[in-house]
């Protein structure tokens, strides 16, 4: 019989409850630990799309690149994965508008699902500490979350293509914490990667959580003793 996943933690908790918990997005809200790129390439290879993993990943990046020079400000969620999706096969020469149009639905109605599923962990925290989002996005990071129902939730929201830096440069978390009025401190910032979340908030003195994926194995955290949840419904325990 399968063992239903264990919660990763440590034995310290954050020190103190913080004013403010921010997050990161994509692989965090709209997944339990897992970034779009991992997300998507069993979407492609379900799509018959057969490409082994190193060039899928290469791919990968030609699109993610291709998305963020367009800066997106208008797009929505669906058109913005369209266009990702869209570079990624052209990188792997498959021009097939359909397969393009099921991996977008498929990968959007995951995520929308996650994220209607975090939004009452969301409204709870709410109700006790000021809630942002930091991301590396395309610049229209407002407009998506105002589709997926974050908006109410928030007290920042913070694109990496419209101020100009981008995670793991502390920056980008100092435009939050400067439009929140807070020290790093006063803040726990939520993310699924060690390298650009985890390490990020570090750099800033900046208390973290990192979300890991199931499939993460043995995960190390940057800190020793760093809290590490599996889901955002374990993070209210973590932060208390």
């Amino acid at each position: 019989m399968a063992t239903a996943p264990q919660t990763i933690a440590s034995s310290r908790k954050v020190e103190e409850p913080p004013k403010a918990v921010l997050f990161d997005f994509g692989g965090t809200l709209d997944a339990d630990g897992v970034a779009w790129k991992d997300r998507f390439y069993p979407l492609y290879l379900a799509e018959h799309v057969t490409v082994d993993r190193e060039r899928y990943d290469q791919a990968y990046y030609v699109g993610d690149d291709a998305l963020v020079a367009r800066r997106l400000s208008g797009c929505s969620f669906r058109e913005s994965l369209l266009i990702q999706i869209t570079g990624v096969l052209e990188a792997l020469n498959v021009a097939d508008a359909r397969v393009a149009s099921r991996l977008c639905d498929r990968f959007l109605q995951d995520s929308l699902d996650k994220i209607r599923s975090n939004l009452a962990i969301l409204r709870e925290l709410s109700a006790r500490f000021r809630l942002g989002i930091i991301s590396n996005f395309y610049g229209n990071l407002e407009r998506v979350c105002l589709e997926c129902g974050l908006t109410p939730l928030m007290s920042v929201l913070v694109d990496s293509a419209r101020v100009g830096f981008t995670k793991p440069d502390p920056r980008i978390f100092q435009v939050a914490l400067t439009q929140l009025q807070i020290d790093p401190r006063e803040a726990v910032f939520v993310g699924d990667s060690l390298h650009r979340d985890m390490e990020g908030a570090k750099r800033l003195g900046m208390p973290h959580i990192w979300l890991v994926s199931d499939h993460s194995g043995a995960a190390v955290p940057c800190c020793s003793g760093d809290p590490m949840i599996r889901s955002l419904a374990d993070l209210l325990e973590a932060l208390l």
